[in-house]
C-alpha cells in the first residue's frame, strides 16, 4: 500500500468514526448530519466546531449544537465498530460507489448504511422493486407475493422488502427461490434480526443480497423506526408493489412515501369482501396505484434495461417429464388451491399414494401446499390439463 493510499484510508476511517459519533447524538438525524457536513465540509470538522459555529447552521439550534460540541462518543463508536467486525457488517457512505443509486435520489437519504451481505457497484438505477404488505396475509396474498417476487427476480429484478412477517417474508423467499437478489431493510440494527424467527431467512438473504439499515448497530426495533425504514424500502426501488394491506398499516405508508419520492406504486386486487385487501383496493380506486394481475403490468409501466442474458423464462410445467401418478395429480389441480380429498377424487389415487407423490412434486417446485391440506400448482401445465 502506497503512502498516499494509506493516508486516504486513515482519513476515511476517521471520517467514518466521526459520522458514527454524529449519528449517536440525540436529536441529530440523517437530515441534520447531511446539512452539517455540507456546511462544514466533513463530519470531523463538525465534531471539532464550536457551539457558536454549529448553532449558525440552519436547523441546528443551541441545544443540538451543545449536544454535538460536548459529545464524548469514543467508547460508543468503538462498540459500534466491534459489533460491525463481529457480524461482518460494512459501513457504506453516501459517496461510496456501492451506495444504491436510487436511494441517493430521494429527498432525505440516509447519511450512510450499515450493510451485511453484498451491495453491487451502482452507477445507475438497477431494476428493483419493493414488495410489501400486511403482516397478517391470507393464503391468497402469500401465494401472490411469492409468485410475483419469484417471477420478477427470475428476469433480473432485485426484490426489496422489510423482513417482516407475512407478505415481506414471502417476497424475500420468492426472490430466493428464483436464485435472484433480494434486499431486506431493517427497522433495527443489522446485527439484531427482527423478528428473530426470520434468522435463517436473513442468513439466506445475506448470501444472495444484503441486509441494510441506517440505525446503529444493536438498535432495537422501536415502533418509531419503521416509518423511517419504509422510506428506504421505497427509496431503493423503481416502484413499490402492495400485496394485501388493511385500511391502515406500514404498507400504505410505503406507498405514500413512494409517491412522494416520485416512484411508481402498484397494487394487487383481492376479493372485494377481503379486509386484508381494503387498503390495496383504495389505492387502486383513488388512482394512486396501478392494478397488477401479472408482472407484465409492472414491466409495461417501468422503463428498465434488464440484463441481456436474462429473458422471460418459460414458466409452464411440462407434464411429459413427470411420472404417470404425478401427471394425474397435476391434471387434478390448477393454480387455485384444492383440498386433498378433491384431488384424490379427480386423480383416482388413494390419499397415501397421492400425498407421497405430492411431496415429490413439492421438492420439484411443481406443487405448493397451504394450510388445511390444500395444494396448488406453482404454474400452469404444458400440455394443458384435460377437461
Amino acid at each position: 500500500m502506497s503512502r498516499r493510499t494509506a493516508a486516504r484510508s486513515h482519513r476515511d476511517l476517521h471520517e467514518k468514526r466521526a459520522l458514527i459519533a454524529l449519528s449517536l447524538v440525540p436529536g441529530v438525524g440523517p437530515g441534520r448530519v447531511r446539512q452539517l457536513v455540507a456546511r462544514l465540509g466533513s463530519a470531523r470538522r463538525v465534531l471539532a466546531a464550536s457551539i457558536d459555529v454549529l448553532a449558525r447552521v440552519p436547523g441546528i439550534g443551541p441545544q443540538t449544537a451543545t449536544a454535538i460540541a460536548t459529545c464524548e462518543a469514543g467508547a460508543a463508536v468503538d462498540d459500534q465498530i466491534r459489533r460491525a467486525v463481529r457480524t461482518r457488517s460494512k459501513m457504506v457512505l453516501s459517496d461510496d460507489p456501492r451506495f444504491p443509486y436510487l436511494l441517493k435520489k430521494i429527498y432525505d437519504p440516509p447519511a450512510f448504511l450499515w450493510v451485511r451481505g453484498h451491495l453491487p457497484l451502482s452507477d445507475g438505477p438497477d431494476p428493483s422493486i419493493s414488495i410489501v404488505g400486511t403482516r397478517r396475509p391470507t393464503e391468497y396474498g402469500k401465494r401472490i407475493a411469492l409468485e410475483l417476487a419469484r417471477e420478477l427476480a427470475a428476469i433480473g429484478f432485485t426484490v426489496v422488502s422489510g423482513l417482516a412477517y407475512g407478505i415481506d417474508a414471502c417476497a424475500h423467499r420468492g426472490a430466493l427461490e428464483a436464485g435472484g437478489r433480494t434486499i431486506a431493510v431493517l427497522g433495527s440494527g443489522v446485527d439484531r434480526i427482527y423478528p428473530s424467527e426470520h434468522a435463517r431467512l436473513a442468513q439466506q438473504i445475506m448470501e444472495h443480497g444484503a441486509l441494510v439499515s441506517e440505525f446503529s448497530m444493536g438498535a432495537s426495533p422501536e415502533a418509531g423506526n419503521f416509518p423511517r425504514r419504509n422510506r428506504i424500502v421505497s427509496g431503493l426501488s423503481l416502484g413499490s408493489l402492495i400485496v394485501e394491506a388493511f385500511d391502515e398499516g406500514g404498507a400504505l405508508i410505503t406507498a405514500r412515501l413512494a409517491l412522494e419520492q416520485n416512484r411508481e406504486v402498484f397494487a394487487v386486487p383481492g376479493p372485494v369482501t377481503s379486509k386484508a385487501s381494503a387498503g390495496a383496493h383504495r389505492l387502486i380506486q383513488e388512482g394512486y396505484a396501478k392494478l397488477v394481475q401479472s408482472i407484465d403490468d409492472i414491466l409495461d409501466e417501468l422503463d428498465v434495461n434488464l440484463p441481456s442474458n436474462l429473458i422471460r423464462k418459460e414458466t409452464t410445467i411440462d407434464l411429459t417429464q413427470l411420472l404417470p401418478e404425478e401427471q394425474a395429480l397435476c391434471r387434478a389441480m390448477n393454480t387455485e388451491a384444492r383440498h386433498i380429498d378433491r384431488i384424490c377424487s379427480e386423480s383416482g389415487l388413494d390419499p397415501s399414494t397421492a400425498l407421497a407423490h405430492l411431496l415429490s412434486l413439492e421438492f420439484k417446485g411443481v406443487v405448493r401446499q397451504l394450510a388445511g391440506m390444500q395444494f396448488f400448482l406453482s404454474r400452469p401445465t404444458q400440455p394443458r390439463p384435460h377437461g
